[in-house]
């Protein structure tokens, strides 16, 4: 899934990679997918973009968007992207395919759900994309400690920490991936209710949103590729890759629970509900 890190670093990459190419081609939907979203009829994607060069990009949030002269290209939630030089054989199956004049191409599929928009510079009004661009990140300064202070009194202190973090668009970007390295750095358990919180377990969960974050963001999850299909060099201490595995704190086995529509992963000796 596209969070707060893999954005970033797709963008640095992107900027990188494909800025200054022309587009040759686009193929959208050519694998129908049911949960594959796209802004009008995809199949003028072409029409829209081919002829056109790719600008930069810039990441908001989990929203990605690329500049294409007088168009936009916004990703979102579990489209994966990859850039494929134009030696190497391209995927049979995609849910949108960019190649360049040059003959190398951008890929995008789909894992669970995703949107694929292309829209003219200036009109998107998604609220998800809004609330993605608008609000502040934690990774900039005007996520400070009042603003944080300030969710948590407008939030229902009956949410559990998960549902605080990962729901309602509250910290745009911060999903069930990310929040589960924050609470473990926090020593917060994901079911713990919110208004339970002393102040220094707030002040642990402000912290570790900022300087998890941060670390994510050198170069991406593990459980994550980047653009060119790598998986990202941070190392994960709760996720996927670690259910089993002793903590890495105390050595109690991580365990691995479905909670609120996902999955969580727990120490339960270092995060105590």
């Amino acid at each position: 899934m596209l969070e707060i890190p893999e954005t970033a670093v797709l963008a640095q990459q992107i900027n990188q990679t494909i800025a200054g190419k022309q587009i040759s081609t686009v193929v959208a939907q050519h694998s129908p997918h049911k949960f594959a979203w796209f802004s009008g009829d995809p199949q003028n994607y072409h029409h829209l973009l081919s002829g056109k060069t790719i600008q930069g990009a810039v990441a908001y949030a989990g929203q990605l968007e690329i500049e294409v002269e007088d168009m936009t290209l916004v990703f979102c939630d579990g489209v994966n992207l990859r850039f494929y030089p134009p030696t190497d054989e391209k995927p049979a199956k995609h849910q949108l395919l960019i190649t360049f004049n040059d003959e190398s191409a951008l890929c995008a599929t789909i894992a669970m759900y995703g949107g694929l928009w292309c829209l003219p510079k200036g009109t998107n009004d998604n609220p998800y994309y809004l609330a993605a661009r608008d609000k502040p990140s934690p990774l900039t300064d005007a996520f400070d400690r009042e603003y944080f202070e300030q969710l948590v009194v407008n939030s229902s202190g009956k949410l559990s920490l998960k549902a605080f973090l990962a729901t309602d668009q509250r910290i745009p970007g911060l999903g069930n991936g990310v929040l589960q390295d924050i609470l473990y750095n926090a020593a917060l358990h994901p079911k713990k209710k919110l208004g339970s919180l002393n102040q220094e377990q707030k002040d642990r969960l402000f912290q570790s949103i900022k300087t998890t974050l941060r670390d994510m963001l050198a170069g991406g999850r593990d459980v994550e590729n980047d653009l060119l299909g790598n998986p990202g060099s941070y190392v994960t201490r709760m996720s996927r890759n670690t259910s089993g595995k002793p903590c890495p704190q105390c050595g109690n086995l991580i365990q691995k629970e479905a909670y609120l529509g996902g999955s969580v992963y727990i120490c339960s000796t270092c995060q105590v509900l």
